[in-house]
């Protein structure tokens, strides 16, 4: 499908950011959430998350810039053929990308059923 228009697309996504349990996002520390037309290096892939798992951070993590989660618009759109489609698609890369935020790995996340 032809990629939606960025203020469109970012609508979508602050709505499946929206869908994300209050208590979930409470939680969340020092992320930020990006959409981005593609990865340069990977222009296929939907989502990516960069930085450092809650998990993972120690007393050394103090002082670092946010941990981005980017979500890919043409990516998403190339794949979807309607809409809905688009719809279900960034709120699942939302979710995934989150889920790597608090330490989830992709063998869970498709055990999941978020893979």
């Amino acid at each position: 499908m032809k990629p939606l228009p960025l203020p469109v697309f970012e609508a979508l996504v602050a709505d499946a950011l929206d869908e994300v349990p209050p208590e979930l996002m409470k939680l969340m520390d020092n992320v930020v959430v990006l959409v981005e037309d593609r990865n340069a290096e990977e222009p296929d892939l939907l989502g990516l998350y960069e930085g450092y798992a809650l998990t993972e951070r120690g007393w050394e993590y103090g002082g670092a810039l946010p941990d981005r989660i980017m979500i890919y618009r043409e990516a998403i759109c190339d794949i979807c053929e309607t809409a809905e489609e688009i719809v279900d698609e960034v709120t699942i890369t939302v979710v995934h990308e989150i889920a790597h935020h608090f330490g989830i790995e992709e063998e869970r996340l498709h055990e999941l059923g978020w893979g």
